[in-house]
């Protein structure tokens, strides 16, 4: 598929739009605008080659994610699961609406929001991207004030479902960018999937 600039430009300027009314701020800035541009470099660096439609989810990953609370769901992980499949749901709709506008086609847009979904994870190669990303977006930027306080068996249990969410050689590229301590590192390695 041929790459066309001006939609790409036009969707990923309106998803930047929309993040910028984040009320939370992160170093001064809206902070969805910021997990936003994180994505899109992140992507950038692993996938220098990816596609457009690949390129609009991961830019639109969490586009107004504020605007559904946590809190709104019970605590827990099924109140999260669920929290997570409704905001994987919004995002995905309300990147359809993005793309339509810059033009896009049907297949494209439907081709976005099953990677918004995370539908075929572990199966889909551009979703498998998509979640690579995310985790890497995760462990540079948010890793450290989320690990901040929490139980250290919580934490791990969190940890090794991040990394069984990667691919063989995200995981493997996670172990050579980042400096793990054990047990956290041991969820990356290959033999971590068979325990």
């Amino acid at each position: 598929m041929t790459q066309d600039p001006t939609r790409l430009d036009a969707a990923l300027a309106a998803i930047d739009a929309a993040n910028a009314a984040d009320p939370t701020l992160e170093d001064g800035r809206p902070a969805a605008l910021v997990y936003g541009e994180r994505m899109s470099a992140e992507l950038e660096r692993l996938f220098p080659q990816a596609s457009e439609v690949l390129r609009i989810a991961a830019r639109g990953q969490h586009v107004e994610r504020w605007t559904l609370s946590r809190d709104s769901y019970p605590q827990g992980r099924p109140g999260y699961l669920a929290w997570r499949k409704e905001q994987g749901r919004r995002h995905a709709e309300r990147v359809a609406g993005i793309m339509a506008d810059a033009g896009y086609g049907e297949e494209e847009i439907a081709r976005s929001g099953r990677m918004l979904r995370k539908e075929g994870i572990k199966r889909d190669p551009e979703v498998q991207q998509l979640e690579d990303v995310i985790c890497f977006v995760f462990l540079r930027w948010y890793f450290s004030p989320f690990a901040d306080g929490r139980d250290p068996e919580e934490l791990l249990r969190i940890v090794t479902r991040t990394a069984r969410k990667m691919s063989d050689e995200g995981r493997a590229r996670v172990l050579a960018e980042f400096d793990l301590p054990e047990p956290f590192a041991a969820a990356f390695r290959p033999e971590a999937e068979t325990l």
